[in-house]
């Protein structure tokens, strides 16, 4: 992933913030056995220290290509919107000059893979992943031998990814001028459409911390 400097996380405090804030869902990249594409699977995820948990169905074939290569990388994207190149216009040149651009957050990890299968250990593992997203506890006791978990467990598979490497990139323009980018925030405001309001709003909070990028 290519990450200018202007595009770089400003410290680990502002990535984790943001995966903390409710984007917990994200793609598994597998590196595919010989002769094979990769395999991608959308997934939900929670942390363990260094480590996130994933849960697949046992026919996954990300599983398969796991025992090939542990290797996987986990990414989440989110906050994105397309940006109309009129809005990018230089001053005084044509609205129409203005070339357009994406603007996003993502979080890759670049993980070593470990398949969980004994019985304890995908009960665990679901454990710690109810517990992060139904907080409320409002679930059934996960135990091996007691229904309802009890009796899933042999379908699915457990994943620890331990996490060897971050790479955060927010990009929204932070190289160009503050005028510019007070003005598309306003106008994303305005359009509201899909994620706009979370763009505007990361843009506007790296506004606050960088002002105008000095090299």
């Amino acid at each position: 992933m290519l990450i200018h400097p202007w595009d770089a996380g400003l410290d680990e405090a502002e990535w984790q913030t943001w995966l903390a804030d409710g984007h917990d869902f994200g793609q598994l990249s597998v590196n595919g056995v010989p002769g094979q594409s990769p395999v991608v699977v959308p997934t939900h995820f929670c942390s363990d220290g260094n480590q996130l948990l994933i849960h697949l169905a046992r026919p996954n074939p990300a599983v398969k290509a796991i025992e090939h290569d542990p290797n996987v990388t986990l990414t989440v994207i989110g906050d994105y919107a397309f940006i109309p190149g009129p809005w990018r216009a230089e001053r005084g040149t044509p609205p129409a000059d203005g070339v357009p651009t994406s603007y996003y957050t993502t979080v890759q990890f670049t993980c070593h893979a470990r398949i969980v299968d004994d019985p304890e250990g995908k009960a665990e593992l679901l454990r710690r992943q109810l517990a992060h997203f139904q907080p409320d506890g409002d679930y059934a006791l996960v135990a091996v031998g007691r229904p309802p978990y009890g009796r899933m467990l042999s379908g699915i598979r457990g994943l620890r990814l331990e996490v060897t490497d971050v790479k955060a990139k927010f990009k929204y323009d932070d190289d160009e001028p503050v005028e510019l980018r007070t003005a598309v925030a306003d106008r994303l405001d305005t359009r509201g459409q899909g994620l706009d309001v979370p763009a505007a709003r990361q843009q506007r909070r790296r506004l606050d911390r960088i002002g105008t990028w000095k090299p």
